[in-house]
């Protein structure tokens, strides 16, 4: 990496948080330099405005968050069940770090670009629309193997567990009780185990 994108990486990281927690279009400049130890100068040395910083760090955010899932999804587990079951449980065992650093990046995101940031917003909808297909391939695969009901929309259900985790992060964050997250991994559970899964007959 060159200086200038080393300085680039560097203040992505440093305000990564501070975006995520304080939000996207509430951050200033001020709070950059301070989270940086920049200068004003620095930052519009290395990105146009503000925004464009937001943007990249949202795609850091939004990166890092599907590295986790990429793995949790990933061919180390056998079976797609396996990989789906490995997806919730990520969310059960690290809620305390989501939660620390601000919550879901995509569900902060979303909840400010819808019309206030246009740009942001189309990196959402793209962000949501790469888990929902990860998601629903795993289950199709699942389907072709003969382990998951192939009379199930696969693209429905990766919607709904996304849809479920979103809102429990929401509720919980929202009310300081990891129980509401729970409640929604523990519906996903039930439709893996119970909707998906080929019962015998």
């Amino acid at each position: 990496m060159s200086k200038a994108e080393k300085t680039k990486q560097f203040i992505i990281e440093k305000t990564a948080t501070l975006f995520n927690t304080k939000g996207y279009i509430s951050t200033s400049l001020s709070d950059i330099t301070q989270a940086t130890g920049l200068t004003k100068g620095s930052i519009y040395g290395n990105f146009e405005n503000k925004d464009q910083v937001a943007i990249e760090v949202y795609k850091y955010n939004a990166g890092l968050l599907s590295k986790i899932m990429s793995h949790s999804l990933g061919d180390q587990y056998s079976t797609s069940k396996e990989k789906l079951h490995a997806f919730v449980d990520f969310y059960r065992k690290n809620w305390r770090s989501v939660f620390s650093n601000g919550g879901c990046p995509l569900m902060n995101a979303a909840t400010e670009a819808d019309d206030s940031f246009p740009a942001l917003k189309k990196h959402v909808q793209m962000s949501f629309s790469l888990w929902t297909e990860k998601i629903t391939k795993v289950i199709i695969q699942g389907q072709k193997n003969g382990e998951l009901n192939t009379l199930m929309n696969a693209e429905e259900y990766a919607s709904l567990f996304v849809m479920l985790i979103e809102g429990g992060i929401l509720l919980s964050k929202t009310m300081d009780d990891e129980k509401y997250l729970n409640q929604a991994l523990d519906k996903i559970k039930r439709m893996i185990d119970h909707e998906l899964t080929i019962l015998p007959s």
